[in-house]
């Protein structure tokens, strides 16, 4: 069971043992306690929550399991040691926020005639037909552009500092620096 809870920190770049430059993301995660272990027969499905303490505040994260995954009891720390460089992770966080956005800008529409007196340069144009008189559901138009969650798959851990609890992980991961990720392990 290999589940982290951490904060990421900037990205950077290495250079491997064969001089290929890398870019990687550093992620610090500090130790954190199993609180509480869920069971598919309370609550319908198996769960680990972990508790993260950062100075002030104490912050519960679940992450969803498989019951024969579950070989931790209460109370177990989990640091980083629990991965080694090689491990092929799941990350998973909360994009940038960009605000309120056109169309232009949130789903790269074309932009109309700059010229002869035309009013359709950044507007979104038809939102419909004329049948069936109502904008249809998932229809692309201005709104709130990022703050999502992003689920970044089959990343590689680079190398571990288990002195310093961080661990290097190659690629960029989703969020601004100092927002929390999730690591999980395979």
């Amino acid at each position: 069971m290999k589940i982290l809870v951490g904060k990421k920190l900037k990205m950077t770049r290495i250079f491997t043992a064969e001089g290929l430059v890398r870019a990687v993301t550093a992620v610090e995660a500090k130790p954190t306690e199993i609180s509480e272990i869920i069971s598919a027969d309370k609550s319908g499905y198996d769960a680990i929550k972990v508790k993260t303490t950062n100075r002030k505040k104490t912050k519960y994260s679940e992450f969803r399991v498989e019951e024969s995954e579950i070989d931790a009891k209460v109370g177990d720390k989990i640091t980083v040691e629990v991965f080694t460089a090689g491990d092929i992770i799941t990350v998973i966080g909360t994009s940038k926020g960009k605000g309120f956005s056109g169309t232009i800008k949130r789903y790269h529409f074309v932009q109309g005639p700059k010229s002869h007196g035309s009013n359709q340069q950044r507007r979104v144009g038809s939102i419909g037909a004329g049948y069936p008189q109502r904008v249809i559901k998932g229809q692309r138009m201005p709104g709130h552009m990022g703050d999502e969650r992003i689920t970044v798959r089959n990343l590689e851990i680079i190398d571990v500092d288990s002195k310093n609890n961080i661990i290097l992980i190659a690629g960029p991961l989703p969020g601004s620096t100092g927002s929390e990720v999730r690591v999980i392990g395979k």
